[in-house]
C-alpha cells in the first residue's frame, strides 16, 4: 500500500468517519497534483481490508490487501483513460504506425462494462469499491450510463469518483454524490516533503506547480532545464527579444510545455500589476516589477488570452518553429506597445 502524503493526515481522519455509514457516491475534489487519486485508493484498500488498524488504514497483510495491490481484487474497479493505463508501458517509438493511440476519455463502454460487477454480490461479504479517475474525462454518454448506476445502486457499493474540474462534471451526478474537498497543503509540508523526494530548489518548483507537491517533483527537472532558462531570460527583455534565434533554440521542446511557461510568466506579469505579488517566480520580485511597470493592463489580459487559446493549439501545430515565432512576435508587441 502507498503512505499517504503528510499533509493528508487530517482528510484521511475526515474520511474514517464516513466508514461508519459510507455514502453511495463520493467526489473527491481539488487542485491536480495534490494527491487525491493515491488518498481515494488508500480508502478503497483501507474499505476492503479485512484487518484495517485503529487509524483506519489497510494493514497490508490480508489477502483483501494482497488482492489489491496485485489489482486483482474481485470486490474492486478501477475506471480510468486508456491513456493513463497503457503510461510507462509503450512510447511512441515502440508503437506501430497503424496502432490506435489510447483515449484520454473514458469511454461509455468502460462505464457499461461494470453492469457485471454491479450486479453480483460482495466476495468478501463486504463492501464493493469503484474508483473513477480523472471524473470529467468521461464523456457524455460515459456520464450518463454512470448516472443510472448512482441513481440505484445496489447496497454496499461505493462509487469514488475523483476530479481536478467538478464543474465539468453533470449536474445530476454532482447532486448524487458526496463532495469531500481537497484543499491544497500548506507550503511548509509540502517542501520538507519535496526536499525529502530530492527536489534540488522545493521552494522554487512549488510555486511553479501552483503550488500542487506532485507536479512540482515533475517541474524540479524542468526547472532548471536550459530551454526554460533560455525562455525566461528572453522574455525578461522584450525590446531585445531574438524571435527567430529562440523559436529555433525551442522547436524541440514540447509546444504544450513551452506555453505553460509562458502561461505562468503571463500570471505573474499580471498578478504584479494589479495587486504587487508573485506567485510562480517568487525569485523575479524586481525584474517582473520593472519590467510591467510601463505595460498597459490591458495588454497584458490580452496576453492571457492569448496564451489560452495557444494551449489549445499547441496540441495540433505541425510546424513547432513557426508557432513560436507566432506566439513571441505577439508577446514583443503585446510588452513594448
Amino acid at each position: 500500500m502507498k503512505d499517504i502524503y503528510p499533509w493528508q493526515k487530517n482528510d484521511l481522519a475526515r474520511l474514517q468517519e464516513l466508514r461508519k455509514r459510507p455514502p453511495h457516491g463520493l467526489l473527491f475534489k481539488g487542485t491536480k497534483g495534490i494527491g487525491k487519486f493515491d488518498l481515494a485508493m488508500n480508502f478503497a484498500q483501507s474499505l476492503l481490508c479485512q484487518h484495517p488498524d485503529g487509524a483506519g488504514f489497510a494493514c497490508g497483510k490480508c489477502p483483501s490487501c494482497h488482492w489489491f495491490e496485485q489489482e486483482s481484487h474481485p470486490d474492486f474497479r478501477l475506471l480510468q483513460p486508456e491513456v493513463l493505463s497503457t503510461e510507462g508501458e509503450e512510447t511512441e517509438d515502440s508503437r506501430p504506425a497503424s496502432a490506435r493511440k489510447p483515449s484520454k476519455l473514458i469511454s461509455v463502454d468502460q462505464v457499461r462494462g461494470l453492469a457485471g460487477f454491479i450486479g453480483m454480490s460482495a466476495h468478501q461479504g463486504g463492501m464493493r469499491v469503484v474508483v473513477i479517475h480523472p471524473a470529467e474525462t468521461m464523456n457524455a454518454n460515459a456520464a450518463n450510463a454512470l448516472l443510472k448506476s448512482l441513481e440505484e445502486p445496489p447496497p454496499g457499493l461505493l462509487f469514488i469518483l475523483v476530479s481536478h474540474k467538478p464543474q465539468q462534471l453533470l449536474p445530476t451526478i454532482l447532486s448524487r454524490c458526496l463532495s469531500f474537498a481537497l484543499p491544497a497543503p500548506d507550503a511548509a509540508s509540502a517542501t520538507r516533503w519535496l526536499k525529502e523526494q530530492g527536489v534540488k530548489n522545493p521552494a522554487e518548483a512549488l510555486a511553479a506547480s501552483g503550488f500542487a507537491p506532485l507536479q512540482a517533483v515533475q517541474l524540479d527537472e524542468q526547472m532548471g532545464s536550459e530551454e526554460r532558462e533560455k525562455l525566461l531570460r528572453a522574455v525578461r527583455q522584450p525590446a531585445g527579444l531574438d524571435v527567430f534565434a529562440l523559436a529555433e533554440a525551442l522547436q524541440k521542446t514540447e509546444q504544450v510545455l513551452v506555453v505553460q511557461w509562458l502561461q505562468q510568466w503571463s500570471y505573474d506579469l499580471n498578478a504584479m500589476k494589479l495587486a504587487g505579488r508573485l506567485r510562480y517566480h517568487p525569485g523575479e520580485e524586481a525584474a517582473i516589477r520593472k519590467l510591467v511597470e510601463p505595460v498597459a493592463a490591458l495588454n497584458l489580459a490580452r496576453l492571457q488570452n492569448l496564451l489560452k487559446t495557444a494551449k489549445r493549439e499547441s496540441q495540433h501545430t505541425l510546424n513547432p518553429k513557426l508557432f513560436f515565432e507566432s506566439l513571441l512576435f505577439a508577446y514583443r508587441q503585446l510588452m513594448l506597445e
